[in-house]
């Protein structure tokens, strides 16, 4: 029974640290030119629809309530379907890594960045997602989320 415990509390531990392990795969491969070690940790549709979310949202608070096919609703329509090509051209790998280099950099002052040094916060939210911010709260840190997608932990957000 105590073998049983010990082997349950072994797993726990191992499932607290796996996030922090990609973390530190993070790290190496936002300092690399190669983005194929980046791609393997990032889910660009998923930060592509936070974003897109999250632009909509803005959109529906700027934009007046318009008759149905009225120029309003025209435009409410179609803003999304013009977001949606942009943020495919804008949200790309080199510009994942580039912003991660930026929020290092503007954490630490260093040369290369190194994303350890950065981190102000990393934890759980929920059993499969994991926060972690870059910089401290006050001085426009960026956020990260992760997310475990079949058995990896992933980027799906990008928060600055």
């Amino acid at each position: 029974m105590r073998f049983l415990g010990y082997l349950i509390l072994l797993a726990v531990l191992g499932y607290g640290l796996w996030p922090y392990y990609a973390v530190y795969q993070l790290d190496d491969a936002i300092n690399q030119e190669d983005t194929s070690e980046l791609a393997a940790l990032v889910d660009l549709p998923a930060i592509r629809d936070n974003y897109k979310t999250r632009i909509a949202d803005g959109v529906e608070g700027m934009l007046p309530a318009g008759e149905a096919g009225g120029v309003m609703d025209w435009l409410r329509r179609n803003v999304g379907e013009l977001g949606d090509a942009a943020l495919e051209q804008a949200i790309t790998l080199p510009w994942a890594r580039q912003t991660l280099r930026e929020a290092v950099g503007r954490a630490t002052s260093q040369t290369p960045p190194y994303l350890l040094a950065g981190i102000d916060y990393a934890f759980f939210e929920s059993y499969d997602r994991f926060l972690v911010r870059i910089g401290e709260l006050g001085k426009a840190p960026t956020h990260i989320r992760l997310e475990l997608e079949g058995r990896e932990w992933r980027i799906t957000d990008i928060i600055r």
